[in-house]
């Protein structure tokens, strides 16, 4: 008897050591050049929770159960899985989806023998004759079982060079909204280029934080300002503005009230739609406490309350009613979006967080249908103080252009959710600048300095613009800052030469340049009107940007890597203004700048530059 209890015992014990999570490490590489790789990211499959980033010596280390699989990605790399067992120590080696044709410099890996230290060595590698199974070949970016793609951009025209002279204002809303840059990432995964108006190039480079400086106590955000020569045309300047936000304390965020919005019409029938809006959604639940409160309305053929508003430490209700969900029938987005906005107004929380999320494809096709009738619903909401913010899931009939009209009238942030590491980053890492406004209606505007600059180009921001008089007026909408967020604007500038003329060429009118003008070392001054979360009238804070050109081995990986990011999406959209940028100019640009890269997302740009380059 005593045998039996004492082997039951061992047996427990094993048990417990084996659901236990223990530590992995090891060292991920190129499979075709055995070099390390920087900023692959790791994470245990059932619990993206758990997830880790290689560092420059493809190093990681991540805590997983004996049961749980590590899946290895990176983009331009094929996915790998590996299960955990007993090991403690797991080397992988990725399989590239780019053909290697050109010499490139990597980062190498020595196992030394004595000591087993790992020295870091920089190598250059000539592929030969190197033929794969997966390299990744162009084809339409439609999901198994959808006919024909039909998504849905808004058309893009590329903002030109105007004359400091004759137009010295430049205004504009800011824009945190990141979807363009995880929807391109999606379609170069699936390999071929996005729609040229699905490239917003103002959202990529907001896609990526900065290291700006923290806002003093006065504003919710602090303003930030570098030049130096333009990347791509040496004769022209390039001038960088960063907004900090504030970032709030996690523990004293406001209570929420959050209503889940959920597209479950039969076009979310696939892997990479509904299966992932829950598992993300899953995520956002794990951050809520008994202070919050969630309802669930989902929509299809009709309407209804799947799960009434309730506290956030009834976690398992509410993940019982996400998980029951299941997709069909055709889409009744207008009177989801009326019984969202009703059961937020009947739970509405004062000085909180009062938010809809909505969840969908963005096909919307029974009911309020129209832009402006949305636009006109969503409006109204809003001055009530609920806000609406989106997310966009799947591909093949992808309305990327209704979706992003909800979310700017809706006083919130549109993002695209093309994996479970995005849905992490923008519910769990970015949580507080997600869900929680910091500013509101946060307009820009710069008077250029016409005796310094000739004239100037907003680089993207194309549908953000406002007329000069919208500055002002606290009527006209603008974009929402949340807590933590970045904002980066772009200008690419032509200096005024000393023999240019100091008038205007208008027929009836004379526009002269003051002469202190020439006297004053200013380039522009950048304005700022914001209001508070729960404010009416705005404020104004004004910065001066000073005609100081930084050499541009000098500038931070702030300006350098923002300038990467431009250059690849102008290469992406064939820009007329792309000057002498190539393909590998931009890959060593964003290699250069990359800095700490702590999540890896920069080390992934790089490889999807790569990708764009051989598709």
């Amino acid at each position: 008897m005593k045998n039996i209890q004492l082997l039951i015992l061992a047996l427990g014990l094993l048990f417990v050591s084996s659901a236990a999570a223990h530590q992995i490490t090891g060292v991920v590489t190129s499979a075709e050049t055995g070099n390390a790789i920087q900023g692959v990211q790791v994470h245990v499959k059932e619990n993206a929770m758990k997830h880790a980033v290689t560092d420059r010596a493809g190093k990681y280390s991540i805590d997983a159960q004996s049961s749980a699989t590590l899946v290895f990605s990176l983009a331009g790399k094929k996915t790998h899985e590996e299960t955990v067992g007993r090991r403690t120590v797991i080397h992988v080696a990725l399989v590239s989806t780019i053909p290697l044709e050109k010499e490139e410099t990597e980062v190498s890996y020595d196992l030394e023998s004595a000591g087993n230290a790992m020295r870091l060595t920089e190598r250059k590698r000539t592929a030969k004759h190197h033929t794969m199974s997966d390299v990744a070949r162009p084809y339409a970016a439609i999901a198994p079982g959808e006919a024909f793609n039909r998504e849905g951009y808004s058309t893009i025209h590329e903002n030109g060079f105007k004359s400091a002279l004759a137009a010295p204002l430049s205004t504009f809303s800011i824009d945190v909204d990141a979807a363009s840059y995880s929807n391109m990432r999606r379609f170069l995964n699936n390999g071929t280029k996005p729609p040229i108006d699905a490239v917003r190039i103002e959202e990529m480079i907001n896609y990526f934080d900065y290291d700006y400086p923290n806002p003093r106590k006065e504003h919710p955000f602090a303003v930030y300002n570098e030049v130096s020569v333009a990347p791509w045309n040496s004769e022209n300047l390039l001038l960088h503005i960063g907004i900090q936000g504030e970032k709030l304390d996690f523990d004293k965020l406001p209570p929420s009230n959050i209503v889940f919005l959920l597209d479950v019409s039969g076009s979310m029938n696939n892997s990479n739609k509904l299966p992932l809006l829950k598992k993300s959604l899953q995520l956002l639940v794990n951050q809520l406490d008994e202070d919050d409160r969630i309802a669930i309305v989902v929509y299809a053929g009709n309407s209804g309350l799947v799960l009434p508003s309730t506290s956030g430490n009834q976690k398992e209700k509410i993940l019982a009613a996400l998980n029951q969900l299941q997709a069909g029938g055709s889409t009744a987005g207008g009177a989801g979006l009326e019984l969202a906005y009703k059961v937020a107004s009947e739970n509405f929380i004062r000085q909180g967080n009062n938010r809809i999320i909505l969840a969908t494809d963005g096909d919307f096709n029974v009911g309020i249908s129209s832009n402006a009738e949305m636009e006109r619903l969503i409006e109204k909401k809003r001055e009530k103080g609920i806000f609406i913010s989106v997310l966009g899931f799947g591909m093949g009939n992808y309305q990327d252009s209704k979706m992003e009209i909800i979310a700017d009238k809706g006083n919130g942030n549109y993002a695209y959710i093309d994996n479970i590491l995005e849905a992490k980053k923008v519910l769990v890492n970015e949580f507080g600048g997600t869900l929680f406004t910091i500013a509101k209606d946060v307009k820009i505007q710069i008077e250029f300095n016409p005796a310094v600059v000739e004239s100037y180009r907003l680089i993207g921001y194309e549908n953000r613009l406002l007329n000069n008089e919208d500055f002002a007026d606290d009527k006209k909408d603008a974009g929402e800052l949340g807590s933590g967020h970045t904002v980066t604007a772009l200008y690419e500038i032509i200096p005024a030469k000393k023999d240019s003329q100091t008038s205007g060429v208008l027929k009836y009118q004379n526009t002269e340049i003051k002469l202190t003008a020439f006297s004053a070392k200013e380039m522009a001054t950048v304005k700022f009107r914001y209001k508070k979360p729960d404010g009416d009238k705005s404020i104004l804070m004004e910065q001066i940007i000073f005609n100081s050109s930084t050499d541009l081995n000098r500038t931070s990986n702030n300006y350098r890597f923002s300038a990467a990011v431009a250059g690849f999406g102008m290469l992406l959209r064939d820009s007329e203004f792309k000057g002498n940028l190539t393909w590998q100019s931009v890959i060593e640009m964003a290699q250069n700048a990359k800095g700490a890269d702590e999540n890896g997302y920069r080390s992934e740009m790089i490889q999807l530059i790569k990708l764009a380059n051989h598709l």
